[in-house]
């Protein structure tokens, strides 16, 4: 996959919100996933945890399922040698940032170019890639 190819990432919680109705940022995750011109780009981890979330409310996991079967979700393998790299991000931002942050977090330093949608606030514009820039984000105005 080309690095030009990622112009989006994306974290849980718009995962959640773009198909779970009772969501509070529901408007918000379906408008601006709508809003991308391209498909978004998650990790195994991220998907998981929405999936997760997602168990007790059905039409919404499906939904979430077929996002990723027709190609509007991509999962992003990460490999045994981002172990290292997600262990000193870790250590770093410890006791907030778990193993889906850090997988974000990599990606991001994979493809500089790509916009993280997300609606944690609190950590993302806190964590630093390795070069010391921040995690370009798209996030709810009311979050902030």
């Amino acid at each position: 996959m080309k690095d030009s190819e990622v112009r989006y990432l994306v974290d849980a919680g718009p995962l959640i919100g773009a198909f779970w109705p009772a969501d509070q940022w529901h408007a918000w995750s379906r408008e601006t996933l709508s809003s991308v011109d391209s498909a978004v780009y998650t990790t195994e981890t991220v998907f998981a945890e929405a999936a997760y979330q997602l168990k007790t409310h059905l039409p919404a996991l499906l939904q979430l399922l077929a996002a990723l079967e027709t190609g509007l979700v991509r999962l992003v393998p990460l490999d045994s040698a981002c172990a290292v790299r997600a262990a000193q991000f870790i250590a770093r931002y410890s006791p907030r940032a778990d193993w889906g942050d850090a997988s974000l977090v990599l990606l991001s330093e994979r493809y500089p170019r790509a916009r993280l949608v997300t609606i944690d606030v609190r950590d993302f514009t806190i964590y630093r890639r390795r070069d010391g820039t921040a995690v370009p984000c798209l996030m709810p105005p009311s979050s902030l």
